[in-house]
């Protein structure tokens, strides 16, 4: 385990200005690592490498996991390092209470620390049973920090000892969490996108297979273009097959005489 006076020493590496003191050391490391890896091609590798690096930057951190928030208000887990980390999760959904819960719903930074849920009093049911589970301490930022709640989710962090978490760096906390929810939102933002070209590209190609259907009819019955597209419609209502679809058997029935 890395030692707090390696990681102090490590930090003030991290942000010195001095070029001859620019070496990096493990939490430089894994930031640079991190913003490599968060350009991944999908938003579940996204959340996988995020917890990976939040278990090995923050110190203490015994289980990880994320939150996600639908648009429908629901939460889930995608992402974990430990099914316990689900389970405490589940329960704060269950019980509408906790602090993964709380960090999408709190103004501000969005970041919940409990440092002894042994003796603390903010969770009624959620406390009780997570120090039943083993858990002593924990802490949630919300993604994106300082972002209007509700937010998209939030980063969980669990330690089973009381104070476990004392030594955590909360700015390296805040940093991942934004860092992260900047790339998931990009992530997602590229998913419609390709999803939206995809759905163009379709819709041209159906127009014009449909262009040539009409061309066909237009050829063999010697009808107008508003006539050939209107026995297209009126066929495909008939059959109960889609517009595009028709219009291919037309073309391919072409082709194969």
């Amino acid at each position: 385990m890395t030692s707090e006076r390696a990681w102090a020493e490590d930090k003030a590496r991290f942000v010195a200005t001095d070029p001859t003191a620019a070496s990096l050391g493990p939490l430089a490391s894994q930031f640079a690592q991190l913003g490599r890896r968060l350009a991944a091609p999908t938003v579940a590798e996204l959340l996988e490498h995020l917890v990976t690096a939040a278990q090995t930057v923050l110190q203490g951190a015994e289980l990880v996991s994320v939150t996600l928030r639908d648009a429908r208000g629901d939460f889930s887990t995608p992402v974990h390092t430990d099914a316990l980390a689900v389970r405490l999760d589940e329960l704060q959904y269950r019980y509408d209470e906790g602090p993964c819960v709380a960090a999408t719903r709190t103004p501000g930074e969005g970041l919940v620390v409990d440092p002894d849920l042994h003796t603390s009093v903010l969770w009624r049911r959620w406390g009780p049973a997570a120090a039943k589970l083993g858990v002593g301490s924990v802490l949630a930022v919300g993604l994106f920090p300082y972002s209007e709640p509700p937010r998209l989710g939030a980063l969980n962090v669990y330690s089973s000892r009381s104070g476990g978490l004392d030594g955590i760096d909360l700015d390296s906390a805040v940093l991942l969490a934004s860092h992260a929810a900047i790339a998931l939102t990009a992530t997602q933002a590229l998913t419609a996108a390709e999803m939206e070209a995809s759905q163009l590209r379709a819709a041209l190609a159906s127009r014009d297979v449909i262009g040539q259907a009409k061309g066909v009819l237009m050829e063999r019955r010697g009808c107008t273009a508003e006539e050939a597209f209107d026995i297209l419609r009126r066929t495909s209502q008939q059959l109960n097959v889609k517009l595009a679809e028709l219009a291919d058997a037309v073309v391919a029935r072409r082709r194969r005489l």
